[in-house]
């Protein structure tokens, strides 16, 4: 794909997040809960975003697949968005500001263009392949955003959006990421939920996010944020082929720390 073709992909991402704000935006602190059969929380505003995006693609780029959160789709399709309407329900429904919108178009699987937009704070982190990473204020104005100098992890703020899935609290199929090893290890360590954590790593206000439990449109829109950045990103098991699919993903502010803390992460690997 030509430059100029991300760039327009990336515009018109920028504007299918406005839209889904729009829709978004008349719910928050006053909304209503339900719960999916998996068990996991969704409300109005998150169908109605999901369909103000899929109808807005549907007119411009008839020929694109939408693969999203709450109405599904075809996954590694040639030429496909891939979207999260509200990234930290759970937050959104508490009447907390920290949730996102989370738009990315992907060939065959790998993200070309990423959006991570924050609705009531009226901030966005965005990217695409060859242009850099960028951040956007309420008021508008956009500069380019690296992530933080490489660290060692004794020198790193490391972040994760819960313990699920570690030594704290494992899950019912065993998996048990060594989480407290890595918290000893690091200079701070805070729980931060959802894409904020890959925001602030593409911000440079983070050296690390890690989570161990996400779905391809959790994934999609961060990476290539986070790597036109100037950071890296893999899987919590150290893959980067296919992490949208992987569901995980850590993000770290340099190739080496990011090996770092998957070592920790995964004690019992071969190198």
């Amino acid at each position: 794909m030509k430059l100029e073709q991300r760039r327009e992909l990336l515009e018109f991402a920028l504007i299918l997040a406005d839209k889904a704000q729009a829709e978004i935006l008349p719910h928050y602190q006053r909304c209503s809960v339900d719960l999916k059969a998996d068990g996991s929380e969704v409300t109005l505003a998150d169908r109605a975003a999901e369909q103000a995006i899929r109808e807005a693609i549907a007119q411009h780029y008839p020929e694109h697949a939408v693969l999203g959160e709450e109405f599904g789709g075809e996954r590694n399709a040639a030429q496909q968005w891939i979207i999260d309407p509200l990234d930290g329900t759970s937050a959104f429904a508490l009447g907390l500001p920290l949730f996102g919108t989370l738009i990315a178009y992907a060939e065959q699987g790998e993200p070309q263009l990423g959006v991570i937009h924050f609705p009531v704070l009226g901030e966005t982190v965005y990217a695409a392949r060859g242009l850099g990473c960028w951040f956007r204020n309420r008021d508008g104005a956009s500069r380019q955003v690296r992530v933080a100098s490489a660290a060692t992890l004794s020198d790193a703020v490391v972040s994760a959006s819960g313990v699920h899935a570690s030594d704290i609290q494992p899950e019912r199929d065993g998996r048990a990421y060594a989480l407290t090893a890595l918290i000893r290890r690091a200079k701070k360590f805070r729980v931060c939920g959802d894409c904020l954590q890959h925001a602030l790593v593409c911000r440079g206000s983070l050296h690390v996010a890690i989570d161990t439990i996400m779905q391809p449109w959790d994934i999609a829109a961060l990476v290539p944020c986070i790597e036109e950045a100037g950071g890296a990103v893999c899987a919590v098991d150290g893959r980067r082929e296919g992490v949208v699919y992987s569901g995980s993903l850590v993000a770290a502010c340099s190739a080496a720390l990011l090996g770092e803390v998957v070592s920790i992460l995964n004690p019992g690997s071969s190198p």
